[in-house]
């Protein structure tokens, strides 16, 4: 069973809550660690804040609350064994709630809005100042009553969304929270409503170390959670008809989102945005075809979900991902704008540290890339180009081809030529292609005698990599970096699909051979 009780925000001070409080407080009852002077005085303090609301409220069922801790009826009480010390404890009597009162409930409003009556409360408001919020002139909170929980990193007991632990980040002299004056009802408003849209599964996804909740106004137009942690197809392109076909009338909604992080005791906020359903409809489309890329076989590729693209950067050991890669992600994915090129630099190491490139990694390269771009290229790179012409893109492919060439000639070789080089072929070409092309060389002689069909589809595949390449470079900057990463992904890519539509093929043919003879029939001889 649910239901609302009396809250106020504390750390080290004795601050008792209004007829709900855990077991020091209500019972006197302490928990292992505690000190049992500290908990005489919650229990004290517990029971003259209730004699002060029976005193003001006039009402019975209060009365008789207090008439049981006069009575010293909490050293009565029968406890069951699972008793615990931390759990909330409250009163009913003949069936009511007290904290259901509404007389109750405005007395705990007055006590708690303002200083502390008989020294009961902890002072925590200050003289009146406008709050950021409302605007109107109020009682500033020294310390907010709510902590915002879940957000990963953070203490257990939630964290704080605006506070300043120590001087050095106070301003002429207003400490704790007071350096945001924000009055009391404004602070458990948003404190409320941003815990909710975390509890929320379709308002907030969460890719530690960071939270992201966004929410707009109108229900069912967006689930922006779903596209980024479950992208289907389907979805997906019925998001790119809708947001990127010309001539549509763009949604003026608004739509919002943040993504928090922890720091100790104390929540940050990474990003904000505060943009539109068209707007996010329109970027939306824009990531999708950023991130467009074939599958490792050649077929077409299924859309990425945020977390794939994410942590593709992180290596089989798990680090912690760095807070900025999903944030990025996700801010051009609503508000669109350049992928930083420091996630390039992850995912160019990423692949040279592994010596190899996976389908995620491709698409991040390729969506930095595209995204600084100037001309409208968000549709280009999915596949194997055969225009594309940069030194980078180049290499790359030769790489992939010098590997095939390896395969074809020595099945099951242990270390393949991307094994031992791709690192370093990645960003000085000139250090060790020349080496490789002449090491090819017996390869093919091999082929050309075992395998001619092979060996000649792979001459003219090295032909055509190295004609557009009069001399390799001596170094490769980042972005050509890059492009050797997607020019080596897509010339694997293209070779599997090749491959697989040769076996078809061939299982064609030997079908025809056999000839499409019925079970159960026998062939007609002359």
């Amino acid at each position: 069973m649910q239901f609302y009780t009396p809250h106020v925000g504390r750390s080290s001070g004795v601050v008792p809550r209004l007829l709900a409080d855990n077991g020091e407080y209500v019972l006197g009852i302490g928990r292992p660690k505690s000190k049992p002077a500290r908990v005489a005085k919650c229990h004290r303090e517990f029971v003259k804040l209730v004699r002060a609301c029976a005193e003001s409220t006039g009402e019975a069922i209060v009365t008789a609350v207090l008439h049981f801790f006069e009575n010293c009826g909490e050293q009565k009480v029968v406890l069951p064994e699972a008793f615990d010390a931390a759990d909330i404890v409250t009163f009913r009597v003949e069936g009511l709630l007290p904290v259901d009162l509404d007389s109750v409930r405005s007395f705990w409003a007055s006590t708690n809005a303002g200083p502390s009556p008989k020294g009961m409360l902890e002072k925590s408001a200050s003289a009146l100042a406008q709050c950021l919020i409302c605007g109107c002139p109020r009682q500033a909170v020294k310390r907010l009553a709510f902590r915002i929980k879940r957000i990963p990193g953070g203490q257990s007991s939630g964290t704080a969304l605006i506070s300043a632990g120590v001087s050095a980040f106070e301003s002429y002299g207003r400490e704790a929270s007071l350096n945001a004056p924000t009055c009391r009802e404004c602070g458990e408003r948003f404190s409320k409503a941003l815990n909710s849209l975390i509890e929320c599964p379709t308002t907030h996804i969460t890719i530690d170390p960071l939270i992201f909740v966004i929410w707009t106004h109108e229900e069912g137009c967006l689930d922006v959670v779903s596209v980024f942690e479950h992208p289907e197809s389907d979805m997906v392109k019925a998001l790119t008809i809708g947001g990127c076909s010309s001539g549509v009338e763009l949604d003026a909604s608004p739509l919002y989102a943040a993504a928090l992080s922890a720091n100790g005791a104390r929540a940050v906020v990474r990003e904000w945005a505060n943009t539109t359903l068209g707007d996010a409809k329109s970027n939306l489309c824009r990531y999708f075809l950023l991130q467009k890329i074939v599958e490792p076989d050649g077929h077409e590729g299924k859309p990425l979900s945020l977390f794939a693209l994410s942590t593709c950067i992180l290596s089989q050991a798990r680090r912690r991902l760095p807070p900025g890669v999903p944030q990025a992600v996700v801010s051009v994915a609503l508000k669109g704008g350049a992928i930083p090129k420091g996630l390039l630099f992850e995912a160019v190491n990423r692949n040279r540290v592994e010596r190899s490139v996976t389908r995620a990694r491709a698409a991040l390269v390729k969506m930095v890339l595209l995204s600084h771009s100037q001309s409208n290229s968000e549709g280009q790179m999915e596949q194997l180009d055969t225009k594309e012409h940069s030194p980078g893109y180049l290499c790359g492919r030769l790489m992939a081809v010098l590997e095939n060439i390896q395969h074809a000639a020595l099945p099951g070789v242990k270390a393949t030529v991307r094994e031992r080089f791709f690192g370093v072929a990645s960003v000085s070409p000139r250090s060790v292609f020349p080496q490789l092309v002449r090491g090819a060389g017996p390869h093919l002689a091999k082929l050309r005698k075992e395998r001619r069909g092979t060996f000649e589809a792979l001459q003219r595949r090295i032909e055509e990599v190295m004609a557009p390449l009069p001399t390799f470079p001596k170094s490769l900057s980042l972005e050509e970096q890059g492009l050797f990463s997607l020019g080596y992904y897509h010339q694997r890519a293209a070779d599997r699909a090749a491959a697989i539509a040769a076996i078809a093929a061939k299982e064609a043919r030997d079908g025809e051979r056999k000839g499409d003879i019925p079970n159960g029939e026998c062939e007609p001889h002359g």
